[in-house]
């Protein structure tokens, strides 16, 4: 078990139908990522969504698919460029 964290950046949120988003945070080169699910109650009344945010190695599953890897890194490019790691988006 590694202690060690990534820095990864919001590349996809998806409004579900059940009041539940989904958020993916992705590494730079976009092969790895991790998906989050959150109530729209609780992005407007607990901790913001940043841009960017630090993750433990050990909580990364790899992105097997290339396109989607592609598609991850062009939007860990384009975050970056627009947004400091702890701004809220």
């Amino acid at each position: 078990m590694s202690d060690s964290t990534v820095q990864c950046w919001l590349v996809e949120r998806e409004f579900g139908d059940r009041d539940f988003v989904t958020i993916v945070y992705a590494t730079p080169d976009g092969s790895r990522y991790q998906q989050r699910q959150r109530s729209s109650t609780a992005l407007r009344t607990g901790p913001k969504v940043t841009a960017a945010t630090e993750i433990p190695e050990d909580d990364l599953e790899p992105v097997v698919d290339e396109d989607i890897r592609e598609r991850y890194a062009t939007e860990v490019e384009r975050t970056a460029e627009r947004y400091d790691p702890d701004d809220p988006i």
